[in-house]
């Protein structure tokens, strides 16, 4: 997984995943600082996803995040 798009970014995504999994809390965010790793783990938590699920969560809002982008080039 590409986890340098979360974490170049982090500061101007916080919105929009807050936006997404509202369940997550200020300090997830505090504590994630971008590791993609660390928003699975809290998508499992929160949201009772399995790892694979909360795994694919991530991906398909980092392949968003890179058609959205994309089509603003």
């Amino acid at each position: 997984m590409n986890q340098d798009i979360i974490a170049g970014n982090w500061k101007q995504l916080k919105g929009r995943i807050q936006a997404k999994w509202g369940d997550l809390t200020d300090d997830d965010f505090k504590v994630a600082q971008g590791n993609a790793e660390y928003l699975e783990g809290r998508l499992q938590e929160r949201y009772g996803y399995d790892r694979d699920r909360a795994h694919t969560e991530v991906e398909d809002f980092q392949r968003s995040l890179r058609s959205d982008k994309s089509m603003n080039h």
